[in-house]
């Protein structure tokens, strides 16, 4: 991932990510990891869907909370996701019956760390927009117990 340093031209920035842009303020890298999470999650688990996230509430990490609210669902208002300090870029989504774990690799959060600048925010956040999730994120899915049935079994 590189930034180059001149502003991108607004009508290169995708709709989604206009409105993801004024809804958090700006475009930077780590609105857009959090967006690109909540999609994934979105399109992925079925059913009602909590968020805890893991970055606490110090930007920039922090942004990511806004992503995942603006692309996922889950919202403050609503009392589906929470925010756990942590500085971590992690965030577990649940549904009625499966978890996701998801994790920016340290490696893409270690090139944001270095490279972003007021100058750079807005490639970076195109950079991570147009990355495949596997370079982005470890994902890790597990199927919820059935706790209805384990206390039958008993």
């Amino acid at each position: 991932m590189s930034a180059r340093s001149s502003r991108i031209v607004h009508s290169e920035i995708p709709p989604e990510l206009k409105a993801l842009s004024s809804f958090h303020g700006h475009l930077g890298p780590y609105v857009v990891v959090g967006y690109r999470m909540g999609l994934f999650a979105r399109s992925e688990l079925k059913g009602k869907m909590k968020a805890t996230v893991y970055t606490g509430l110090r930007p920039p990490v922090s942004c990511i909370v806004d992503g995942i609210q603006f692309s996922s669902g889950c919202t403050l208002g609503k009392g589906n996701i929470q925010v756990l300090d942590g500085n971590m870029a992690r965030v577990v989504f649940t549904s009625e019956d499966e978890e996701m774990v998801m994790d920016l690799r340290t490696t893409v959060r270690n090139d944001i760390e270095s490279q972003m600048t007021k100058e750079t925010e807005e490639h970076l956040a195109m950079s991570i927009f147009r990355a495949h999730m596997n370079d982005l994120f470890d994902i890790r899915r597990a199927k919820k117990a059935n706790a209805q049935r384990s206390m039958t079994s008993q």
